[in-house]
């Protein structure tokens, strides 16, 4: 025999014991439930939660049919401002020239609040405006529970869009909305209170300070609460 044909001879019977080998561990496998041959399944890569911008509520919201006030509306109030805002104003509810324009205090306890948001060192442009509800009650009466449940969601909605640092709630049903209280306005005034890690200043509402001016002295102390806890100058010392 040849040393070739006595190589060919070897290296099959070394292939032959490596394959029982195989095989005998590829049997005590399957005996421990190892299924040595099962496929693996690729799963799709999960993407990360596309974040909510305001747009996004608005369109959500719609030609909005969710409460009884839906019906009595000339215009759908959503917000204005920046939508990057540190700080947020939200009020109870727009009157009658809001529901005509479609933005939020536009009327004479807008122009007010215009005044004090200037004096904070700030624009309109610079902070963002909303109410509690977005559609105009009859006869401006105060907004009602069935009606501020069908726009809470969106508020939320709103403040997470946002994500200010500070909300400045103008008036009782602001306030009591936003922190779930039935407290009174001059109780909850003039310090922070914690919505999710937001902090909600409440203080009188601006057609509350219309009819009583001598109020506006404690609504500055209020606001200078707030533009200490944004690093604010007031207007005129910039």
């Amino acid at each position: 025999m040849s040393l070739n044909l006595v190589d060919a001879k070897r290296n099959s019977n070394e292939i032959n014991l490596l394959t029982r080998e195989i095989c005998g561990y590829m049997h005590w496998l399957r005996a421990e439930g190892i299924d040595f041959w099962k496929k693996t399944e690729l799963r799709p890569a999960v993407s990360a939660p596309q974040t909510q911008t305001l747009e996004m509520v608005r369109a959500e919201m719609g030609d909005c049919q969710r409460c009884k006030l839906a019906p009595l509306r000339t215009n759908l109030v959503f917000g204005v401002g920046d939508s990057k805002a540190e700080l947020m104003f939200v009020g109870e509810g727009p009157g009658a020239d809001e529901d005509i324009k479609g933005e939020p205090f536009v009327g004479k306890a807008g122009q007010l609040l215009t005044k004090m948001i200037a004096a904070m060192g700030l624009s309109r442009e610079q902070v963002y405006i909303a109410n509690i509800i977005k559609c105009r009650p009859p006869m401006n009466r105060n907004p009602e529970l069935d009606e501020i449940a069908a726009c809470r969601p969106f508020l939320d909605q709103q403040i997470t869009a946002i994500g200010p640092k500070v909300i400045c709630a103008l008036g009782k049903f602001s306030a009591q909305t936003l922190l779930n209280t039935q407290a009174r306005i001059s109780d909850l005034r003039g310090k922070f209170h914690d919505l999710n890690g937001v902090k909600v200043l409440p203080t009188f509402h601006p057609a509350y300070l219309l009819r009583n001016p001598g109020e506006k002295k404690r609504v500055w102390q209020d606001l200078q609460v707030i533009m200490a806890e944004l690093n604010l100058t007031p207007k005129g010392h910039q």
